[in-house]
């Protein structure tokens, strides 16, 4: 439970593949969760392990949720709107290489995540609109954690990994405006989730970010 927990804490860090989260095993790094949790599985292990196939199935639905709304929301707001783009997207994104390569692969970057923005329907969102759905997604999962611990069971399940994942980068990432992470602060439940993770799983960390 543990190395799952702990890869997807996606916004500390960066894999070979330009994807997160990832392990690393001996001389092999596994990326992005669903590899994860497939070579964790392979182990011997299974956060969902405890659920029947109707639990399972709607888990499913959550985790496609999120990677629709979350994802794209996070994409959106770092690549579609102007002036995170131009204060803080191309900065952050070419920091680790030289000049002109850093302006280069930021401007290839931001070119491949309109494309992709076009191709689901996004293209034309406006900010409130996304923020919209940001809400909505929020609100959905605010509903089936309830006052449960996580969303299952008393313990974490796949869902619960990847929802941290994105809600603590959504609540600690720097932007322009903070009308992203108020929209998650606004579902109390859903902040004390990510607070209740951050402290069980990265108590090594120190004082959490979300103290």
């Amino acid at each position: 439970i543990s190395l799952i927990m702990k890869a997807v804490f996606s916004h500390l860090f960066s894999s070979s593949t330009g994807k997160v989260p990832f392990i690393h095993v001996g001389n092999q790094v596994v990326s992005e969760l669903g590899p994860i949790v497939q070579f964790v599985k392979a182990k011997g292990h299974s956060l969902s392990d405890g659920l029947d196939e109707v639990q399972k199935a709607e888990m499913k639905a959550y985790m496609e949720l999120v990677n629709n709304m979350l994802l794209t929301a996070e994409l959106y707001l770092q690549w579609c709107d102007e002036a995170t783009v131009g204060e803080i997207t191309h900065a952050r994104y070419g920091s680790p290489y030289p000049w002109p390569l850093n302006h280069i692969l930021a401007y290839q970057k931001q070119w491949e995540v309109k494309r992709k923005m076009k191709a689901i329907g996004w293209g034309n969102k406006t900010l409130d609109q996304v923020l919209e759905d940001v809400d909505q997604c929020c609100q959905a999962l605010s509903q089936r954690l309830g006052t449960q611990p996580y969303f299952f069971n008393k313990q974490p399940t796949e869902l619960d990994a990847l929802v941290f994942g994105h809600l603590y980068t959504i609540l600690t990432t720097q932007l322009t405006s903070d009308e992203l992470s108020e929209k998650v602060k606004h579902y109390t439940n859903l902040l004390a989730f990510c607070r209740r993770i951050e402290q069980h799983y990265f108590e090594d960390r120190g004082k959490g970010r979300l103290s």
